[in-house]
């Protein structure tokens, strides 16, 4: 299969490296120094087993230059969805479908009134990776996973297929029954702890062991609950416990993108994350105060990372 993956940050970066370290025809859409790097060194991927080297890679800045793949696997941040949407048209043929893996619940939404519902999957990830210089992806821990599924949760050939290259790939891939609840599910995760960390600075060792952040943490997540309820997503009331077995599980110095990119004063997905809770749960009626906190909170360092606000660090 033709697969190209538009975004090579962590996310894009770890999972494309094993599907073409297992043979599949990738090529890599990245840009500036980056871009640079992955093409004279390769697009190297550090993990606590050892080191997977792509090299030499097939990457550029140019979709258009890739022309028709089989697959897109979309790796950039939520805010950036629409213009890659548009940018990525090259690459669409009448049998391509595209794989969005942002956290949040609006992604294959956003994608599919660009390209068309027919070419979307609905999909999400999980994976502690991230870029820590030119071509060079850190990746700690074993929490490494990739979910997809039509948008009717149907069965089909295209998502089996999928299904097997990550497979063959030694990636934990899954096509779940309900795509919808996994999304919300992932969303009660990353907007809990991940918007808690973000407003404390702490990793999640920490917010998940002091009762005071760690009932932040819950409170987040009985809010999106609710609302998820109110949209008629199918979350039940397991869906947190379950949720709060894996916060545990995960390795104590994990943070989420969220809370390095604020920390680090870049734009993040606050909007898609937290923001998205408030804006869907002002929607159908359901308070989120303790979303509502979070957002606000950390509203002033995201305005002021897009360049619309200016205050003294």
């Amino acid at each position: 299969m033709r697969i190209a993956i538009y975004g090579t940050g962590g996310v894009g970066g770890y999972f494309g490296a094993h599907l073409a370290r297992a043979g599949e025809d990738v090529t890599f859409i990245a840009r500036g120094e980056h871009l640079q790097a992955i093409l004279r060194q390769g697009l190297r991927i550090e993990t606590d087993k050892g080191e997977i080297l792509v090299h030499p890679a097939q990457a550029t800045d140019d979709p258009a230059q890739v022309g028709a793949v089989d697959i897109v696997i979309v790796g950039v941040k939520t805010w950036q969805l629409t213009d890659s949407a548009h940018a990525m048209h090259k690459m669409i043929a009448p049998e391509t479908f595209v794989v969005p893996l942002q956290n949040g619940v609006e992604a294959a939404s956003q994608l599919a009134s660009v390209l068309g519902a027919e070419h979307v999957l609905g999909g999400l990830c999980g994976t502690f990776s991230w870029l820590v210089s030119p071509g060079h992806i850190r990746s700690i821990g074993e929490t490494h996973f990739i979910k997809f599924a039509e948008l009717d949760n149907r069965p089909s050939e295209r998502t089996e297929r999928l299904r097997q290259a990550f497979e063959r790939a030694g990636v934990k891939a899954e096509i779940p029954p309900d795509i919808q609840v996994s999304l919300w599910e992932k969303l009660l995760l990353v907007a809990g702890y991940g918007g808690v960390g973000a407003v404390t600075r702490a990793p999640i060792g920490i917010t998940r062991a002091l009762p005071e952040t760690r009932r932040m943490i819950e409170r987040c997540m009985q809010e999106i609950l609710a609302v998820a309820r109110a949209r008629e997503v199918a979350l039940t009331n397991g869906s947190i416990e379950k949720t709060m077995v894996l916060l545990d599980s995960l390795i104590p110095s994990g943070t989420t993108s969220l809370q390095r990119d604020i920390k680090a004063g870049k734009p993040s997905e606050l909007d898609a994350w937290n923001g998205a809770v408030v804006r869907l749960g002002q929607e159908a009626g359901v308070p989120t105060p303790t979303n509502e906190f979070i957002y606000h909170s950390l509203l002033p360092l995201e305005l002021q990372a897009r360049g619309t606000l200016q205050f003294p660090a």
